[in-house]
């Protein structure tokens, strides 16, 4: 499970706008660099646990 998140992390944090500012931002912050990988596997758990209880699509959220 979590290689399988992780490589999805990967994936979404150079191609998800949502996912990829999150990680700028951690690498930004100077967070070492395991930190941010892990962070954004977290963040895509979350977003697709929410998407699953709710029964819903992705969509990006507007700024």
């Amino acid at each position: 499970m979590r290689s399988a998140l992780y490589m999805g992390a990967l994936v979404a944090s150079r191609h998800n706008p949502v996912i990829r500012g999150f990680y700028v931002r951690l690498r930004a912050a100077g967070k070492p660099r395991k930190v941010p990988p892990t962070a954004c596997m977290r963040k895509l758990l979350v977003i697709l646990n929410a998407m699953a209880r709710d029964n819903r699509p992705w969509r990006v959220a507007s700024t």
